[in-house]
């Protein structure tokens, strides 16, 4: 920075900060740390190339992205931040099909406390009652059975057990 105190870069690797310092702006004196991961996991001169050819309102960003890289990296050597993601992406997956399970036993209860009563069909013979199980469900039921082994059949003849 030219000024007081230089830089977290220059300070570690012990140059004089210069007025036009690449490293000034993203890596403070107060927070060696933040430099210090970043050079360890990519170098010095790694990280000025790289920043000299992005545009100035895209640096900080990309100093935000090394800094997580290099930390995960330190974290975990072989696979960085990949196996963040992965991780992530794995607890994603295991909580959706959490949620599908409790939406599924939040629907049965509901089917349980629903009572589904059959419409009466009046036949030509005598004394003959023929019950239809009526298919008209809420359509949040509906959605649910959206598989393909799923067959839906709203003529499906069920005997009244009470005759």
């Amino acid at each position: 920075m030219g000024g007081n105190s230089p830089c977290a870069s220059c300070k570690l690797l012990r140059r004089r900060c210069a007025q036009d310092c690449i490293f000034a702006p993203y890596f403070p004196s107060d927070d060696p740390q933040k430099f210090a991961v970043v050079h360890k996991v990519f170098g010095a001169s790694n990280v000025s190339k790289m920043l000299q050819e992005l545009p100035v309102q895209q640096r900080a960003d990309a100093v935000r992205s090394l800094v997580f890289e290099a930390n995960a990296r330190v974290r975990d050597p072989v696979y960085g931040c990949v196996g963040a993601i992965s991780f992530l992406q794995n607890q994603v997956s295991e909580l959706q099909m959490q949620l599908a399970v409790a939406q599924t036993e939040i629907l049965c209860i509901q089917m349980q406390n629903e009572p589904v009563m059959p419409t009466p069909i009046i036949t030509t013979e005598p004394d003959q009652k023929t019950y239809f199980i009526q298919n008209d469900l809420p359509q949040q039921y509906l959605n649910f059975a959206s598989s393909s082994n799923v067959i839906h059949d709203s003529s499906v003849k069920r005997e009244h057990i009470w005759t």
